[in-house]
């Protein structure tokens, strides 16, 4: 249900990415910009980048089809061996087996595999696992029915072993050890994260948006525009007015910094609290690094999903 939930949530910002950018040819020519903005909301925008740079080389070296051959497919930017199986089997019938989360718990029942499933020569194992069990015609019909067997009915817990139509070779369930069967993955202790960021305003209702270097810029603003933000510890108020001035001089010198309601923010193992001043001024700070927008209009410039949260803090005065 929770992953459910989660696909319907992206689901609009897919159609929207889909809709503005329909065709390789259209991905592989529009502004990064652009293709950012377009991602903005489904977050690893990594992938966006990659899925770009990857569209350009298609377009250029490949007449504008995904390649055929597996390791120009897997020389394209962002696509790894699952993404290279999954693609190349479901558009060309190529017998290449996809190994995936769901897969892999299949493959574990199925065979009784103790352990952390992602330890490399373990994964490798249900790779070939997965290669030798793989039908060859239809092969992109096959691995979809076993990512869709692990998504709906091997599920993590409580897996429906009585619908399962493998269940009868499945020795994880003969053993009685389909609730140990695959171990819980290990998991990086969560680290607390603190991040102040200053929403400047000016009579227009207008911002500021930086795209430099800042506080967990790779992880929290994805090298986007962002408010100009760093991480803090004893004094938020007095370390953000300190960065304030590094930063932008001595215009930023005499600002008042008013405290606005915190929010929370999860990116992988990181546990962050955001917090928002709002820096009234008459004249918003220039500069060849600045953008200057309406705070309501942020959506013009690709942002990530924090600085939407920070934007929200002022907004819902």
């Amino acid at each position: 249900m929770l992953q459910q939930t989660r696909i319907a949530a992206v689901l609009p910002y897919y159609d929207r990415f889909l809709a503005a950018l329909p065709t390789v040819h259209a991905l592989a020519a529009a502004p990064q910009e652009q293709v950012l903005s377009l991602w903005s909301g489904l977050g690893y925008y990594s992938r966006a980048r990659n899925l770009q740079r990857a569209a350009q080389e298609i377009v250029a070296n490949h007449k504008g089809k995904f390649p055929r051959d597996l390791e120009a497919a897997l020389a394209l930017p962002g696509i790894g061996r699952y993404t290279a199986a999954a693609v190349l089997s479901i558009a060309y019938d190529a017998p290449f087996a996809v190994l995936d989360g769901n897969v892999a718990r299949v493959l574990a029942r199925l065979f009784a595999v103790h352990g952390d499933l992602r330890e490399p020569a373990r994964w490798r194992r249900l790779g070939e696992a997965a290669q030798n069990l793989l039908a060859q015609s239809p092969a992109g019909d096959w691995n979809q029915a076993v990512m869709e067997l692990g998504e709906t009915v091997c599920t993590p817990q409580t897996p429906r072993c009585a619908t399962c139509p493998v269940s009868q070779f499945c020795r994880a369930r003969a053993l009685r050890l389909t609730n140990e069967i695959p171990a819980p993955r290990r998991k990086r202790a969560p680290v607390k994260i603190k991040i102040a960021a200053a929403i400047f305003r000016d009579p227009r209702g207008r911002t500021i948006l930086l795209r430099d270097p800042g506080a967990h810029d790779h992880v929290l603003f994805s090298r986007m525009w962002q408010f100009p933000a760093v991480e803090v510890r004893r004094d938020p108020a007095a370390e953000l007015a300190k960065h304030l001035q590094d930063e932008l001089g001595p215009v930023a010198a005499s600002l008042i910094l008013e405290p606005l309601r915190p929010a929370k923010h999860t990116v992988t193992f990181r546990n962050i609290t955001l917090l928002p001043y709002l820096a009234r001024v008459s004249r918003l700070p220039k500069s060849v690094r600045i953008r200057v927008l309406p705070l309501d209009r942020l959506h013009q410039l690709p942002v990530s999903s924090a600085t939407r949260k920070l934007a929200a803090s002022v907004l819902s005065q």
